[in-house]
């Protein structure tokens, strides 16, 4: 095995492994190639995403970094998630530290990543800073999407989950965006509900967990046993947390301030209602996903 190239033992384990992975439908960024190419640059000490794995060429290993290489495998097909085996995750081109403390923050959610900066872009056309809170922050990816493409914004995320809260906390260190994003715990709005924020920001994110509590118990086991449960159960019809949202956040918005979250598919046109009837939102836009489900709904507050 010492004197296989890097190209052959590539092609090897393709063929040995092709069969032997599942791959989960909201992770279409894991192909046997991708997983088998962000284990490799893993063992060469080189931690990468699958979608970053994808762009570069593979490093030669050593005989020990193959061996590792084989137990990251070994771990994979035991459905360890592959952004677990790696610590790292893509999100809307940021790679982002990850493991199992929060969500892995998912391609689908990049419809509400790209939503939200688009808005908070238009904020910045007529101010010279833009403040936002991530709501249910999980490893923080939205707020710190939002700070990375957005350098007027200032950006508040929260999170029950203390672990949740860590991650994001190391996740804003390891992008150097400290001096712009702070990570705080509390349930929902609880950690800045202060009068010094009432009325004071411009745009509320939030990725709420919206799975009914019966549905959580069926997930796939590569989620629900590696992944928090806190960061799906969204309560007995799965609304509970965004109900609570959209009764709280209108007294931290400035008139006209905006908020966008993350629904699951085939609740769209019911959170569209709920919008409509707290008679406190106005311009309530869906927005669909490419086979035409609502997975994001924006509105501004009246």
């Amino acid at each position: 095995m010492n004197t296989i190239t890097t190209e052959e033992l590539f092609s090897e384990l393709t063929s040995e492994l092709s069969d032997t992975f599942q791959f989960l439908e909201d992770k279409p960024e894991e192909t046997l190639e991708s997983t088998l190419k962000a284990c490799w640059f893993k063992s060469a000490g080189i931690p990468k995403s699958a979608i970053k794995a994808m762009e570069e060429p593979l490093p030669e290993l050593d005989e020990k970094q193959i061996k590792v290489l084989l137990q990251l495998i070994g771990q994979r097909q035991k459905n360890i998630p592959l952004a677990h085996l790696t610590g790292r995750q893509n999100f809307m081109g940021i790679e982002l530290l990850s493991d199992k403390r929060a969500l892995i923050p998912r391609k689908e959610t990049e419809i509400l990543g790209k939503k939200s900066l688009e808005i908070s872009e238009g904020f910045s056309s007529k101010k010279e800073e833009v403040l936002v809170m991530d709501i249910c922050c999980g490893a923080g990816n939205l707020g710190l999407a939002i700070a990375f493409y957005n350098p007027k914004s200032k950006v508040i995320v929260t999170d029950l989950s203390h672990d949740a809260v860590e991650l994001a906390k190391e996740n804003i260190c390891f992008l150097n965006l400290n001096h712009r994003v702070k990570a705080v715990q509390g349930d929902l709005f609880s950690a800045v509900d202060q009068e010094r924020f009432y009325g004071k920001i411009d745009m509320i994110i939030c990725n709420p967990p919206y799975i009914s509590t019966a549905k959580v118990t069926k997930m796939n086991t590569e989620i629900s046993s590696h992944e928090p449960v806190l960061a799906f159960d969204g309560g007995m019809f799965g609304t509970k947390i965004i109900q609570r949202f959209l009764a709280e956040s209108p007294k931290f918005l400035t008139k006209g301030g905006s908020i966008t979250f993350e629904v699951g598919a085939g609740q769209g046109e019911f959170m569209i209602r709920l919008c409509e009837e707290t008679d406190n939102f106005f311009d309530i836009e869906p927005v669909k996903d490419s086979i035409g489900n609502i997975r994001v709904i924006h509105a501004k507050k009246k």
